[in-house]
């Protein structure tokens, strides 16, 4: 499963953002535990801040003017939030940049880690670290469906339930394309699916 999950995504060619727009820059990693049946590591953040506050998310943020690049950023947030030491992340790739409500472009990086590790996750910022087994969204047990108009097209994203959290948004779309290109799941956000569906 390991060595098939880094070839797939290491022959991943991502979408780019068809904008003439700037957007300021940002980064989120998502972790992927090495075992035979992977998770993702996702957060859910504090429910005081000013922007995704309560939601859930991959650990992330903006591009500090004094990072090299995006994956340092991916990597300097997520030891930020959850205590992630860089070391421990082997990143395989990219997947498409996307841009988020705020007006941030948004690259994701997928990274491998150990089976466990011990997060430490700072409080001011997230509420809790939790993770789910990659193989959950392989059927896209999608709870429904939220429309979000991007890029001057209806984008029509899962909104998944796993346990106490809800998984939508920003971080469906990704975690979509993931699963689409690991396990050649076929789910298409171009059109209406799955249970109560939003027009």
């Amino acid at each position: 499963m390991l060595e098939e999950l880094l070839r797939r995504i290491g022959n991943h060619v991502p979408l780019t953002l068809e904008t003439d727009k700037r957007f300021p820059e940002a980064a989120v990693l998502i972790p992927l535990t090495r075992g035979d049946n992977p998770e993702m590591i996702l957060t859910l953040r504090a429910s005081g801040l000013s922007t995704h506050g309560g939601e859930v998310a991959f650990p992330g943020g903006r591009r500090d003017p004094e990072d090299p690049d995006l994956v340092f950023t991916a990597l300097r947030e997520a030891e930020e939030e959850i205590g992630l030491p860089p070391g421990m992340v082997e990143i395989v790739g990219p997947l498409s940049p996307l841009v988020s409500r705020h007006g941030l472009q948004v690259t994701p990086f997928v990274g491998l880690i150990p089976d466990y590790v011990e997060y430490r996750p700072n409080d001011a910022e997230i509420a809790a670290v939790f993770s789910v087994p990659l193989a959950f969204f392989r059927e896209d047990p999608r709870e429904h469906t939220h429309r979000i108009d991007y890029q001057g097209r209806s984008c029509y994203v899962p909104s998944y339930r796993y346990e106490d959290y809800k998984i939508w948004g920003l971080t469906a779309i990704m975690i979509v394309e993931l699963v689409n290109v690991l396990y050649d799941a076929g789910i298409d956000m171009s059109r209406p699916s799955g249970p109560f569906s939003v027009p």
